[in-house]
């Protein structure tokens, strides 16, 4: 059992990701490739109130909070470069039985859309796996991280077409990805 302030403890440092999307709603089915560097730092009470403003939410929010900067670039195998930086707020908001934990989780800038986004996650103990779902304006984003270690996490991304109504069950898969993250500082 981990619990979550071991799993984000783990989290910090420096991160090399080596990752695989399969694109199934492509009609070529298209697989890509991709080295990502990761910079995952604690954050600041200043950046904390940012996350919360940004998202309407007062900055008094009780504790505890859980929280990231993270910085990032990464290289797809046709040479595409991606970096981006953002503030990340994990905000509890009820533990289950057996120490699952749920809550909200915020940024100030979301990866599918640069915007502000409140989205939700849920972490389980057992298997040391954080889970968060993002309602995009398209798209369904579940995206769980697995720590195997402290210096080894699983990602697992899923993308769904978003349904037409919040309450439909997500059925359409748009894109699967893999990643192995391996902690180098």
């Amino acid at each position: 059992m981990t619990t979550i302030d071991e799993f984000f403890d783990a989290c910090l440092g420096k991160w090399s990701i080596e990752r695989t999307y399969h694109y199934l709603g492509d009609a070529e089915g298209r697989v890509e490739r991709s080295h990502t560097n990761y910079d995952i730092r604690p954050l600041t009470t200043d950046r904390q109130h940012k996350v919360l403003a940004d998202n309407e939410r007062p900055t008094d929010a009780p504790e505890p909070l859980y929280g990231f900067y993270l910085a990032f670039d990464t290289v797809s195998d046709r040479g595409e470069k991606v970096a981006m930086d953002l503030n990340i707020l994990f905000v509890p908001t009820q533990i289950e039985e057996g120490g699952f934990l749920e809550g909200d989780y915020l940024r100030d800038r979301a990866y599918e859309e640069a915007r502000p986004m409140v989205s939700h996650f849920r972490y389980d103990p057992e298997r040391a796996e954080l889970r968060m779902t993002t309602r995009y304006t398209r798209v369904v984003s579940v995206d769980s991280i697995t720590l195997v270690q402290p210096d080894l996490r699983i990602r697992q991304i899923q993308n769904f077409r978003r349904p037409q109504f919040d309450s439909l069950p997500l059925r359409e898969l748009e894109l699967v990805g893999f990643g192995v993250e391996k902690k180098v500082s």
